[in-house]
C-alpha cells in the first residue's frame, strides 16, 4: 500500500510549489494538501535562504522532512538573485515585494500615496549604491609604462559613500590612496574608481582599504600601496552607543609603505598636509 503524503506550503513562497507538487500527483490518490502543518508529513517551501524558516519548523516538527526548490545554503550556489514565476503574478517582482513587507514590517502602510511606489524607487537606488558589484578591477584600470616615474603617487580626500554590511546603515567619509610605480603607472582617477567600485557594495570600512591595496599590488605591481580611510557610520551615530562626530580611522599598507618607516611617515605626513 503506497504511503499517504499530506503536504504543507510554508507561507508565502512555499504554497505555490506545494499546490503544483500536490496538483501533479493527486491523480495517484496518495497526495493532498494542508492548511495545518501539524497534520503534514512533508514540508515544502519555494527557497531555503538563511535557513531560519527550515530551522524553525525542524525545531517544532522534527519528524517531518523538509524540502525546497532551491537551496542557497547549498556550496554550490552561485549567488544570483532568483525570481519565481508566482513573484510575477502582480506588478511587483520579488526584490520589489520584498521591500513592501518590510515596510509592513516597520508599521507602515506601503498602499498610501506617499509609500505606493517607494518599493520600485528603493530597488532603483540600489542600482547605484551597489553598482559595484557589477564592476571587476580589470575592467577600470589602464596602465602606462610610457613616463613612468618612481615617486610617491597620492590622491587625498577622496569623499565617498557606502553601506555596513552589519546593520544595512550607510556610513561615509575620505580616503586617501598611494602607491609607489615600479615602471607602470594608472590614471590618477582610476584610483577614485577603484575606490568607487569597492565602496558601492555592502561592506566594512577594514575591508575596503584592504581591497584597493590588493588590488593595486596584483595589477599594477607597485612597489608599494598604500589606503586610508577615515569615516562616520550611521550604526554608531543613529544607533547602538548614538555617539555623534566618532570618526573611524583604518590603513592598509603593502610593499614598501609597511616595510620602510620613512617611506610610511612621508606618505602620512603628505595626506595630513592641508
Amino acid at each position: 500500500m503506497l504511503t499517504d503524503y499530506i503536504v504543507f506550503g510554508i507561507p508565502r513562497g512555499g504554497i505555490y510549489p506545494a499546490m503544483m507538487i500536490a496538483g501533479l500527483l493527486l491523480h495517484e490518490n496518495y497526495v493532498s494538501i494542508t492548511d495545518d502543518p501539524a497534520r503534514a508529513n512533508i514540508f515544502i517551501d519555494d527557497i531555503i535562504d538563511s535557513g531560519e524558516t527550515k530551522r524553525r519548523y525542524e525545531k517544532q516538527f522534527p519528524n517531518v522532512p523538509f524540502y525546497a526548490l532551491i537551496n542557497k545554503r547549498d556550496e554550490k550556489w552561485n549567488g544570483k538573485w532568483i525570481s519565481f514565476p508566482w513573484e510575477r503574478m502582480s506588478n511587483d517582482d520579488g526584490p520589489v515585494e520584498n521591500v513592501r513587507r518590510l515596510i509592513e514590517y516597520i508599521g507602515d502602510d506601503p498602499n498610501r500615496e506617499g509609500l505606493r511606489e517607494t518599493p520600485q524607487r528603493v530597488i532603483r537606488s540600489y542600482e547605484t549604491i551597489f553598482g559595484g558589484y557589477k564592476q571587476q578591477a580589470e575592467d577600470i584600470i589602464k596602465i602606462f609604462e610610457d613616463g613612468a616615474c618612481d615617486e610617491l603617487v597620492i590622491l587625498k580626500d577622496i569623499y565617498f559613500y557606502s553601506t555596513c554590511e552589519h546593520h544595512l546603515l550607510p556610513f561615509s567619509g575620505k580616503a586617501h590612496i598611494g602607491y609607489i610605480p615600479d615602471k607602470r603607472v594608472i590614471g590618477i582617477s582610476k584610483l577614485a574608481r577603484i575606490l568607487e567600485m569597492y565602496t558601492r557594495r555592502l561592506q566594512i570600512q577594514e575591508r575596503i582599504g584592504q581591497q584597493v591595496t590588493e588590488t593595486l599590488m596584483t595589477l599594477l605591481k607597485p612597489k608599494g600601496a598604500a589606503c586610508v580611510l577615515e569615516a562616520t557610520h550611521g550604526c554608531m551615530t543613529c544607533r547602538g552607543v548614538q555617539k555623534q562626530g566618532s570618526v573611524m580611522v583604518t590603513s592598509s599598507l603593502r610593499g614598501v609603505f609597511l616595510d620602510q618607516v620613512q617611506t610610511r611617515n612621508e606618505f602620512l605626513s603628505m595626506i595630513r598636509k592641508g
